[in-house]
């Protein structure tokens, strides 16, 4: 998990920058930007579950990076006021690890599992009874003394987030009551929560620069904070007492972030398969291999955006770069492609 990653878990350090990025996060539905469908039906099952005073159904929130799936999984604990433990799914490496953080959990209490399609096998399988039915099997000593003992657990909420739902196993998803899809945000909503963020900073924006930085920002909250921080920080050098449209295109244009959000890297891949692969179709990996990056990182942080904006798109033969892509970068296509 990257910094912006950093759980809400009322364990914190209490530097002022721990802070600072804690009050990033809403801490209500109220607070929370954007998601409006996924805020409503939440309500809904929140207030429901708190009348029959049962714990929450499980949650399985899907949806590129950045999008506020660990931020909605910590309002949700906040809703339904009870304890928000949180870990990963590399970090559960075996069944003990699981078990220990099961054991700690209290009556309702949410355990957030970031990257949970990163889960071993072995760990998923121990969550299904825990799931459907509150409880553990272990087996204790070993060899002749190995025997298994039936461990009770008390009513609680696992929240999961993921980038690759279709790498979870089709028995853990299904013992998700609560699966929601988290979608790219509009210019609109970013610039609400590129004002929300300066209001933090105590920094002062104007609106149009505020949309500016919206724009740019790939339709993801966590990118906005990223390039609003680094503007403000241009700004204060340039000792400026507000960050402008100015400043903003400035700042932007040295980070080599263009109107459409896209950066260095963005742009080397569209370059890339347009020079050796005339614009495709090839293949992930293959792209992966010649930009330096890898795959994963292609498919889940480069690509998710490129095809919401319509450079790229997916075909039965690999990747493809879009018309729209050519024109944006200032290139002309190959007539006889079928774009």
């Amino acid at each position: 998990m990257d910094e912006d990653e950093r759980i809400i878990s009322g364990e914190s350090s209490g530097s002022a920058e721990d802070q600072t990025e804690l009050s990033l996060r809403p801490r209500t539905l109220s607070q929370y930007i954007g998601q409006e469908k996924i805020k409503q039906e939440v309500a809904v099952y929140i207030k429901a579950a708190k009348k029959r005073e049962e714990p929450l159904d499980h949650v399985l929130l899907y949806g590129p990076p950045g999008l506020g799936k660990t931020t909605l999984a910590g309002v949700i604990a906040n809703e339904m006021a009870v304890n928000f433990k949180t870990t990963s799914g590399p970090a559960i490496e075996k069944p003990g690890d699981l078990v220990a953080l099961l054991n700690e959990l209290q009556p309702g209490d949410i355990l957030f599992i970031d990257e949970i399609h990163r889960l071993p096998k072995n760990v998923e399988e121990i969550l299904y009874s825990a799931m459907e039915d509150f409880y553990i099997d272990i087996v204790v000593g070993q060899d002749a003394t190995a025997h298994p003992v039936h461990f009770p657990l008390p009513p609680f909420t696992l929240v999961g987030a993921t980038t690759r739902a279709g790498l979870l196993s089709a028995p853990l998803r299904a013992r998700f009551g609560i699966v929601e899809h988290m979608n790219y945000y509009t210019k609109d909503e970013l610039t609400e929560v590129v004002l929300r963020s300066a209001a933090v900073f105590n920094t002062k924006i104007d609106p149009l620069g505020a949309q500016e930085i919206a724009r740019r920002s790939r339709g993801t909250p966590r990118v906005s904070n990223r390039l609003l921080k680094r503007v403000r920080d241009f700004a204060q050098v340039a000792q400026k007492d507000s960050i402008d449209k100015e400043i903003v295109d400035y700042a932007l244009r040295l980070l080599q972030v263009d109107e459409h959000g896209l950066d260095e890297t963005d742009r080397k891949m569209l370059e890339t398969m347009i020079e050796l692969y005339d614009g495709g179709p090839v293949g992930l990996a293959t792209i992966a291999a010649n930009i330096g990056e890898e795959t994963d990182t292609v498919a889940d942080m480069i690509e998710p955006y490129l095809m919401q904006i319509g450079f790229i798109k997916r075909t039965a033969r690999g990747r493809m770069v879009t018309r729209a892509a050519y024109s944006h970068l200032g290139i002309e296509p190959n007539n006889q492609k079928n774009y």
